[in-house]
């Protein structure tokens, strides 16, 4: 497994995206910019949020996964999804959590006890006012009708999961001890 990070133009800030090998493949999640030299063609491109496709559209793979919900937005920024993560057993033994933001998928990456977010938990360092913290929930204004307290509940059940790495798109990943970092956010 390899995390990346790429320059967001509208952001201003470099944000993350994995590789992961798997046995159906490579797998990029939310791939911006360059990959790393050597990791070549994904075979997969995983999409955690519709405005995360960044830059899965010109890497050329023959499988792109979202959301349901994310399958219209993608199709109107020119990227056609192939594939539904609620439909069927995703590359690998990967897996997708719903949260409370509509759209938004947590992916679980099992053999390396990490979890892979797009905006719902933000990194030290993230914007917008950024923190110390090691993890934070979105601000709740993103969440719509929704609220923080929804988006806890439905986050809850990555505490059942033996959580290393919480891998997140903006600010600094955990790299240890992810599962303690996420239940104290979300002890609240």
């Amino acid at each position: 497994m390899e995390r990346w990070t790429g320059l967001h133009e509208e952001w201003k800030e470099e944000v993350g995206s994995v590789a992961v090998e798997t046995t159906d493949g490579l797998v990029f999640i939310d791939p911006i910019g360059e990959p790393p030299p050597g990791l070549g063609r994904p075979d997969h491109v995983l999409v955690t949020v519709f405005w995360h496709c960044r830059d899965a559209g010109s890497l050329g793979a023959p499988h792109v996964w979202a959301s349901a919900a994310g399958v219209k937005p993608l199709a109107s920024r020119g990227i056609a999804v192939t594939d539904r993560v609620d439909e069927g057993p995703l590359p690998g033994g990967l897996e997708a959590y719903p949260t409370a933001r509509r759209g938004e998928v947590v992916y679980w990456i099992p053999e390396h006890r990490a979890i892979v977010v797009g905006d719902v938990l933000l990194g030290a360092g993230a914007k917008p006012r950024a923190t110390d913290d090691p993890l934070r929930l979105c601000p709740e204004r993103w969440l719509g009708a929704k609220t923080h307290a929804d988006l806890v509940e439905s986050l809850r059940p990555l505490l059942e999961l033996p959580v290393e790495q919480v891998l997140v798109s903006h600010g600094e990943p955990v790299l240890e001890d992810g599962r303690r970092v996420l239940s104290e956010l979300l002890a609240g």
